[in-house]
């Protein structure tokens, strides 16, 4: 009896045959989906936030992932269900898939743990594959928590003129100094290069291929803060020890596939933001953004999260270091430095070795920054000023003290304390013999009279204004002015910064001209120039350009001009709350209705709160004089 139970025992215990695994391999999957459909997982929001699913208008789903290789099933885009029975299905094979060709264990490592939790799967029926490359790529990381970083905006690069965040995985013992080694999550449309204009117009359209990617931070650091001269603001986030894994096994899932890029919604920081999502299902970043994504906005997002965010930190650019350090010292001191810069023989000079070694050290400090920025900066720098900067730092290491500590303020706080991207006014005035009551609505960003706070100071994006106004005499409601785009950067120039000024405007507004009292007026003007930073009363910015603009109007004879002129101005900050600006332009038309123009324009913004600003503004036109007093709420 006992050989009998044996032999028996021994039966059980014996491996099943190939076609026998198959069969209980197939007849296991099938129980899973069966399982999976009782309980409804493809309605669960983590199953959602996987694969990127959004309801569309029809009540049914699409997912934002555009890459053929994410789904595991022909309809996986947009039926949830499939895509979980066909990922059950293909989690039983060793078959390579997705964009970096491993199983589907191993290439969706979120999936498989998500599903695996949920269905608790019997590891003797489903084996777990060993999956090497994500195993070595997550150790790697040593993950102590996550920061959202976000470089500043940067008007000079279409990708860059509203901002950038990005991720950096910060490791365990790093400290403040050695976090530049750590590695980023950055997402990122793949650009040609020498893309120009056609970045934005096909960006917007969603022409590009969007990626994920893990890059060391010092790089991005290099890019940003050096070379581009862009703040950097970094946000240790409050994540636990399962939702720091959560956030980069999805990391890894979306490093094998792609998203069409879409300048404006499916941007840099709404993609990012999916990860954070997938960490913490109880956020609802993403949820927040429907028509557009603009960086500053999902940093107050997540700023606004209770406990979210544990620690800020400011990173200055090197051009932002170089202005405080000037800023610090004497005028003889600060030419000093400068000197140095073009002719190291002022390292001998008297005005240099009466100085305290403190003070030494700090302008051979300042000197080497500058000649650095300079390296850093230029497409061809010159050889000498490699070896003027070798020749200051061995200057420099004779003095053997230490640079003392300077704290670097920066222009512009961060972006979080600024006012909300869209604005709406209401306001009226007088123009020429009639009064008027307008509103106005702007889609976004800041203008120069707008509150600077958290904002590139001296900087200009409008996008998608359109202002409606009613002119009671006329008894006429209009649309009075609209503004496809609009940008303008003053860069003050002084003896060590020399970038140009400019601005470009496409829109329209209405006119008098040749007897039409009130004509729509098409614009297309642009122009370049300089400015200059005083510091008369509080600051002022003193600016000059010239300039180029071409109008079509029912109001000309020919139906356009086109010409040219200059335009000078001034921007003052009064006080933080109470700012003026003031401009004067002449232009001269000799193509199409041949005319000229005298315009000056004066403006005065207070600041409430952040997001409520009263505005007085007069406008002169060619004949036509217009003042206008306004409420502005931003959100």
């Amino acid at each position: 009896m006992l050989v009998l139970l044996v032999a028996f025992l021994a039966c059980l215990s014996a491996p099943l045959s190939s076609e026998a695994q198959e069969a209980d391999q197939e007849l296991y999957s099938k129980q899973l989906i069966h399982q999976a459909e009782r309980a409804r997982l493809a309605d669960h929001r983590e199953w959602q936030l996987l694969l990127h699913y959004r309801k569309n208008l029809f009540g049914g789903y699409e997912s934002e992932q555009d890459d053929p290789g994410f789904f595991l099933s022909p309809k996986g885009k947009t039926d949830p269900a499939a895509e979980l029975a066909a990922t059950l299905a293909q989690f039983f094979f060793a078959d390579l898939v997705g964009r970096s060709k491993q199983p589907a264990q191993c290439a969706f490592v979120a999936r498989y743990h998500w599903l695996k939790e949920q269905l608790r799967f019997d590891s003797a029926r489903l084996p777990p594959m060993v999956c090497e490359r994500f195993d070595r790529w997550y150790e790697d990381f040593e993950v102590q928590s996550i920061s959202l970083i976000f470089p500043a905006a940067f008007l000079n690069n279409p990708a860059s003129m509203f901002g950038h965040t990005l991720f950096r995985v910060d490791q365990k013992g790093q400290t403040e100094q050695t976090r530049i080694l750590a590695y980023t999550i950055n997402y990122a449309a793949e650009v040609p290069p020498h893309a120009g204009l056609a970045y934005p117009i096909r960006g917007i359209f969603g022409s590009y291929k969007g990626y994920f990617s893990t890059i060391p931070y010092y790089l991005k650091v290099q890019q940003y803060r050096d070379i581009e001269n862009r703040d950097i603001w970094e946000y240790r986030l409050n994540l636990t020890g399962n939702q720091l894994r959560r956030f980069l096994m999805h990391a890894w899932e979306l490093g094998n596939a792609y998203f069409d890029y879409f300048f404006f919604k499916e941007n840099c920081s709404y993609h990012i933001l999916a990860l954070l999502d997938y960490a913490d299902p109880e956020l609802h970043l993403t949820d927040e953004f429907i028509g557009w994504t603009v960086p500053a906005d999902t940093i107050r997002l997540v700023v606004s999260k209770p406990g979210l965010v544990s620690d800020i930190t400011y990173r200055p650019s090197r051009s932002t270091v170089i202005k405080r350090k000037r800023e610090a010292l004497p005028a003889e001191e600060r030419d000093l430095a400068h000197r140095m810069t073009q002719d190291v023989g002022e390292m001998t000079s008297t005005a240099f070795t009466r100085l305290v070694p403190a003070k030494q050290a700090f302008l051979l400090d300042l000197a080497s920054d500058y000649l650095r920025y300079r390296i850093e900066t230029t497409d061809d720098p010159k050889p000498e000023w490699k070896a003027q900067n070798r020749e200051i730092l061995a200057t420099r290491s004779q003095l053997r003290i230490p640079s003392k500590e300077f704290l670097v303020r920066p222009f512009a706080k961060q972006p979080e304390l600024g006012h909300k991207m869209h604005r709406v006014s209401i306001g009226g005035g007088w123009r020429n013999n009639d009064t008027f009551e307008e509103a106005t609505f702007r889609g976004g960003y800041h203008d120069l009279l707008d509150p600077e706070v958290g904002y590139t100071p001296d900087a200009q994006i409008e996008l998608a204004s359109i202002t409606v106004r009613h002119y009671n005499r006329a008894d006429q409601t209009r649309v009075e002015r609209a503004t496809l785009l609009n940008l303008l950067s003053l860069s003050p120039i002084d003896s060590v910064f020399h970038a140009p000024s400019w601005k470009f405007n496409l829109g329209m507004n209405t006119i008098r001209h040749n007897g039409c009292q009130l004509c729509s007026n098409g614009i297309f003007s642009g122009g370049i120039g300089g400015a200059k930073e005083l510091r008369l009363l509080n600051r002022e910015v003193l600016f000059a350009f010239a300039e180029t603009e071409a109008s079509v109007s029912k109001a000309y004879h020919e139906l356009h001009r086109v010409g040219g002129g200059a335009t000078v101005g001034m921007l003052v900050d009064l006080t933080e709350r109470w700012k003026i600006m003031a401009t004067g332009s002449y232009l001269y038309f000799p193509l199409g209705d041949k005319s000229d123009d005298f315009r000056w324009h004066v403006g005065s913004r207070f600041t409430v709160s952040r997001n409520w600003v009263v505005r007085l503004e007069y406008n002169h036109r060619d004949h036509d004089n217009d003042v206008l007093f306004s409420v502005q709420a931003f959100f």
